[in-house]
């Protein structure tokens, strides 16, 4: 498995997360189960990707500005996903505030899956790709644990 693969998995986690969030009854119980469940697959995936994808590409001056991009839409959905944990899921808006924050999520990902892997791509060998796969995992499975208590 490569960097990229490993990473697709995520992404389609993330994507079925949103989905289903969205999708979801107006349950304060489970809407907050699914958006932990989201947030945690959010914010584990970040941490490992910025350590294993982001940090290597920007070593690279070819790399600079699209990782600092992706890392500032990080940043963003970060603060979405403060706001929605800090407010009441069954408050007037805190769904179309879900939907703002998957809205980003899809195009974060779709820009990275188009843009960023195929200028990374050409940036890391092989190897690097493969042993990049094996770091974020290991760290991937490590900050999952963590953000889940």
């Amino acid at each position: 498995m490569n960097i990229y693969e490993a990473l697709r998995e995520s992404h389609d986690e993330q994507r079925k997360l949103c989905a289903e969030l969205l999708a979801s009854e107006p349950n304060a119980q489970l809407r907050k189960q699914m958006f932990k469940s989201l947030k945690v697959e959010l914010e584990a995936h970040a941490a490992a990707e910025e350590r294993f994808l982001y940090c290597p590409i920007m070593m690279e001056d070819a790399g600079l500005s699209i990782s600092r991009h992706a890392l500032s839409e990080h940043h963003e959905m970060e603060e979405m996903m403060e706001e929605l944990t800090t407010n009441d899921p069954t408050v007037q808006g805190w769904l179309t505030r879900a939907k703002a924050l998957c809205d980003k999520v899809n195009h974060h990902l779709d820009e990275e899956e188009k843009a960023f892997f195929q200028l990374s791509g050409k940036l890391l060998s092989d190897k690097q790709k493969n042993s990049l796969a094996t770091d974020y995992l290991a760290d991937f499975k490590r900050m999952k644990i963590k953000y889940s208590n």
